[in-house]
């Protein structure tokens, strides 16, 4: 039977049981669950689950038998010259390829799920579960929270690993690359009400850390969901800049060519009683029967070498590989 999965706020861990009721426009009232693809091409995302259950107890861990196979260098580098290509040509300022290691074995969904249920709180479960395949993640990316009349959503961009920290906190280029993110999103916002900026800090996810902008708006009148997903989605950290049906369609046809699944980066969100809140399917397992799939994404701006991307993408993957397959 199928399942969503969703970690809120407070902590609570939600798992919708199915059949689900697909609907085209969230219901007025209860319990939804929004799941959509990375293009927003479901016609009808709003999923209302048979049953809610909160999960307390972690399922009983089984063991994983994987066996990994590296991405190809070679692909993501001609990917790479491609958007440096744009940007030094003008088209663009920022893109974010996506490589996705590949895997073969065995390993239950209860697994993965007991894998996110023992998460620190700075990073979210999510996912989906279905008769054969599915996709688990643990994300540190809100793309927006809608209630009683105001967002609140953030900004993620940069990396490192923790004990760079200190010189991660003065790189140009990781400050430059937040920038994009950060002030994209309060420009798409400030039409819509008064935005309050937070001062850009670090958020420390353990092994990775990040350059993070909380932002609020107080909007000026009612705004539809749907309405803010598409304003909102995606996000520089995950899309391109500028964000046009062109550009869109280039950054889909690189996902296309690295094998990214079409759940990598899309919002994956929660309705109940009013209030929404849509996370980033980021640090995510996808998994169809015995094949498995690891992506994961890097922005790409001027100063990008593909060297230091490349490093990057590794050091994400081998995160998420630690929380759902960690060594005996």
């Amino acid at each position: 039977m199928e399942r969503a999965v969703f970690g809120t706020r407070t902590g609570e861990v939600l798992v919708g049981h199915g059949p689900f009721k697909a609907l085209a426009e969230p219901p007025a009232g209860g319990v939804t669950f929004y799941k959509n693809d990375f293009s927003l091409s479901v016609e009808k995302p709003w999923l209302v689950p048979n049953r809610i259950e909160v999960l307390e107890k972690p399922p009983a861990r089984g063991e994983c038998r994987i066996q990994w196979e590296e991405p190809d260098p070679g692909e993501f580098a001609e990917v790479f010259r491609e958007i440096s290509a744009a940007i030094g040509h003008g088209l663009i300022e920022k893109s974010v390829p996506v490589v996705t290691e590949r895997g073969k074995g065995t390993c239950s969904s209860e697994t993965l799920l007991a894998s996110l249920l023992q998460l620190p709180k700075t990073l979210r479960p999510y996912g989906w579960i279905g008769e054969n395949g599915g996709f688990l993640g643990a994300t540190p990316e809100v793309l927006f929270r809608y209630f009683d009349g105001r967002i609140y959503t953030m900004a993620l961009a940069g990396t490192a690993r923790r004990d760079e920290q200190r010189l991660f906190a003065v790189d140009d280029k990781e400050i430059r690359e937040h920038e994009f993110v950060a002030q994209t999103l309060i420009a798409k916002l400030s039409d819509l009400g008064m935005v309050i900026r937070r001062e850009r800090d670090i958020l420390d996810l353990g092994r990775l850390i990040h350059f993070q902008t909380l932002i609020k708006v107080e909007l000026y009148q009612y705004q539809e969901t749907k309405t803010l997903i598409e304003r909102l989605h995606p996000t520089p950290a995950l899309g391109p800049l500028p964000r046009t049906l062109e550009t869109m369609a280039q950054i889909t046809d690189w996902r296309e060519r690295l094998g990214c699944p079409v759940e990598f980066g899309a919002p994956f969100g929660l309705l109940r009683d009013g209030d929404f809140e849509a996370l980033v399917a980021i640090r995510m397992v996808a998994w169809n029967g015995e094949d498995f799939l690891l992506p994961s994404g890097c922005g790409v701006i001027q100063e990008s070498r593909l060297v230091s991307e490349w490093r990057e993408l590794a050091l994400k993957r081998n995160a998420v590989r630690g929380l759902f397959f960690p060594l005996k």
